[in-house]
């Protein structure tokens, strides 16, 4: 819940939404396809209205549950087109069991009011920068997927995602560039226009753990992008460094939040 609001209404929204995923991962050994399918979308059109309700009225709020939420979707989503063009693709448990737990910490979690001196556009600059989170998740979740394939043929058995190897390495790559021409679009607005945004006195950056894990997460993309382009990278190096990237850009904003609102109990700065 990018905006969310801790109201009645947005609780039951969500404890309905986990609910529905949760039944969807229980059920989906023994349902068809088109039956999981089906609760996958009844589950993903909950998250959508628990989204929705917190974007009307109140305070805005943000937190890093609330970041993890909108990843989530944003990653079924993602998976929801997808599975469109491949139908061969089978993540359905995995992708409900990560909507219900993303959902209840959420929940939990609702994070913590918008600074009053914020700009109206904050929250436009934060949607880009989750935005860029979804898009590496998918790259990731489609990373796992190519990993547990290679598996599978080394065992001389048939890839369980039906989906050839090149074409999942050809997806993942594309994620990753999409997600950091996003990346790099929210740094570039974070820099330039911090002032505005975030209605303080200091211009540029101001160089906490969350710009110094967000730099170094760009940095680690920018490898990979130009390792795939110059030489060629591909199969466990690819991987790596993109599980690399991924493990600093989740600590440079949900990280250091769930360190401020969890473990020191109080608003960020």
């Amino acid at each position: 819940m990018i905006l969310a609001i801790p109201s009645p209404l947005g609780v039951a929204l969500g404890i309905a939404t986990a609910a529905a995923y949760g039944f969807t991962a229980a059920a989906s050994s023994w349902l068809s396809r088109s039956s999981t399918q089906s609760l996958l979308a009844l589950a993903w059109l909950l998250h959508a209205f628990a989204l929705g309700c917190g974007l009307v009225g109140g305070t805005p709020r943000f937190g890093f549950a609330p970041a993890i939420s909108v990843t989530a979707w944003l990653v079924l989503t993602v998976y929801a087109i997808e599975s469109r063009m491949y139908p061969q693709l089978q993540v359905r448990r995995a992708l409900a069991a990560l909507g219900a737990a993303a959902v209840l910490l959420a929940v939990l979690f609702p994070g913590t009011p918008l600074h009053v001196t914020a700009s109206p556009w904050l929250p436009l600059h934060l949607a880009l920068g989750i935005a860029s989170y979804g898009l590496f998740g998918a790259a990731v979740i489609h990373a796992w997927l190519m990993t547990r394939a290679e598996k599978q043929i080394r065992l001389a058995a048939e890839p369980q995602g039906g989906v050839p190897l090149l074409t999942m390495e050809r997806l993942t790559f594309r994620f990753v560039a999409a997600g950091f021409v996003l990346l790099s679009a929210t740094l570039l607005a974070g820099l330039l226009f911090s002032e505005t945004l975030y209605g303080t006195a200091v211009r540029g950056w101001k160089w906490d753990h969350k710009t110094v894990f967000s730099v170094l997460a760009w940095l680690a993309f920018a490898v990979l992008l130009i390792g795939r382009a110059r030489f060629g990278w591909r199969g466990r190096t690819a991987r790596r460094v993109l599980y690399a990237g991924s493990a600093l850009l989740v600590l440079a904003y949900v990280g250091s939040r769930f360190v401020l609102e969890v473990v020191l109990s109080r608003a960020p700065a």
